[in-house]
């Protein structure tokens, strides 16, 4: 049997950052949590924990602190059926989740603030690009996961939740400076363009698509979905933006499409673990709807 009480400790741990932090959370001193850990490592055979600022989990520790959070959606699960069992009302379950940050930035966010000011639980989001999400949920870092790949990993469901469109678009002077003769390969490889991180494909798929052939873009680096938008309207470059964040400025003509009507698509599903958890289903629900009531239909 694991030793729940070392468990907790390790999530403690890790949710926290510190040994000292995880201490003052489980009212504990920080050697009492060291050696819940230590003895627990011993017991598994590898090490859990690499100490750092922040400490962060080895895979195993990450396994072992998703095993707990499983755990604690399960006490939920079964204080809802059994109401005279004794478990803590004030404490909440941790659900940590991957979603892309243009998801973030638009239709998703009232919808995590409205789940996690209603539900007991402690939303953990991390943000990647839609074709990566799905490797958290596969390794066992978060529980679900809004991705850009229809088949879940093992152990999971799919819902399609409908299509972001996104759009090419610059500044007018932008346009006027690089693109006065039409946008073909030559003149995309001259004008800067916006990268969100190396993982961002969608400016190279939107040019390739257009020019019928691949075309080395010069670019910026900015990961925020906010950003872009900001460095689009100074001229800074051109990108593909979510249309739900440009829209008002396509609308005043700030921003203006590089070729009007070449928009892409890209469809998105959630990917959720199998866990008997009226939370997780809960916040699975929540998602949904609210996708289906901002994104394309799947």
């Amino acid at each position: 049997m694991l030793d729940y009480s070392a468990l907790a400790a390790l999530a403690a741990v890790i949710r926290a950052g510190s040994f000292e932090a995880a201490a003052r959370a489980l009212f504990v001193t920080p050697s009492a949590v060291s050696q819940r850990i230590r003895l627990l490592e011993e017991k598994i055979g590898c090490a859990l924990v690499v100490r750092g600022q922040p400490c962060l989990p080895t895979p195993a520790g990450r396994r072992l602190c998703q095993h707990v959070e499983h755990v604690r959606l399960l006490e939920h699960q079964l204080q809802d059926s059994v109401p005279g069992l004794a478990l803590d009302a004030a404490e909440r379950v941790a659900l940590p989740i991957a979603v892309n940050a243009d998801s973030l930035a638009t239709w998703l966010a009232p919808a995590l603030a409205a789940f996690g000011a209603a539900q007991p639980v402690l939303i953990e989001v991390a943000v990647d690009d839609q074709d990566h999400t799905g490797e958290w949920l596969r390794t066992g870092a978060v529980m679900a996961a809004v991705t850009g790949t229809a088949r879940a990993a093992a152990g999971c469901n799919s819902r399609a939740l409908g299509a972001m469109r996104y759009l090419a678009a610059a500044s007018p002077a932008l346009i006027a400076r690089y693109f006065a003769d039409g946008v073909d390969g030559a003149s995309l490889a001259r004008a800067p363009s916006l990268l969100f991180n190396t993982k961002d494909e969608l400016q190279a798929r939107w040019a390739h698509g257009v020019c019928g052939r691949a075309v080395e873009l010069p670019r910026h680096v900015l990961p925020s979905s906010e950003a872009f938008v900001t460095a689009a309207l100074a001229g800074m470059g051109w990108a593909m933006h979510a249309q739900q964040l440009i829209a008002a400025h396509l609308a005043d003509g700030t921003l203006v499409e590089l070729v009007p009507g070449s928009h892409l698509d890209v469809p998105l599903y959630w990917h959720s673990a199998r866990a008997a958890s009226t939370l997780l289903d809960g916040l699975s629900q929540t998602i949904v709807n609210a996708a289906n009531a901002a994104l394309l239909p799947p």
